[in-house]
């Protein structure tokens, strides 16, 4: 889905919404990340349970000082908190997982 500045990837149904992960940038530049991140979710069994949206709202730029695309951000909703992981690189998919592993 589109809406204009995000490209929604819907969550499993069942799914609850607490953390997500932001892939910052325009599609071009955001594929290879997110091949890389759909890649390290489904080997780690997380799929279900961790939403990706792809954003080029200005104002998450802006907030969170991202200066390369593509960027990666976490967004934990329940205790208010986004934090930019990776920008300007896509990382090697055990970095991926090991994030992944660690906030979760």
């Amino acid at each position: 889905m589109y809406d204009g500045d995000t490209f929604l990837i819907p969550p499993h149904p069942n799914q609850q919404q607490n953390m997500k992960v932001i892939l910052y940038g325009t599609p071009e530049n955001v594929a290879p990340l997110q091949k890389a991140v759909a890649s390290s979710l489904d080997e780690l069994g997380l799929t279900e349970f961790l939403p990706v949206e792809i954003s080029q709202d200005v104002v998450l730029k802006e907030e969170l000082g991202i200066n390369e695309e593509p960027a990666l951000l976490i967004e934990e909703e329940s205790i208010d908190f986004k934090d930019v992981i990776f920008q300007g690189m896509v990382p090697s998919d055990e970095e991926i997982k090991s994030m992944f592993v660690s906030v979760i």
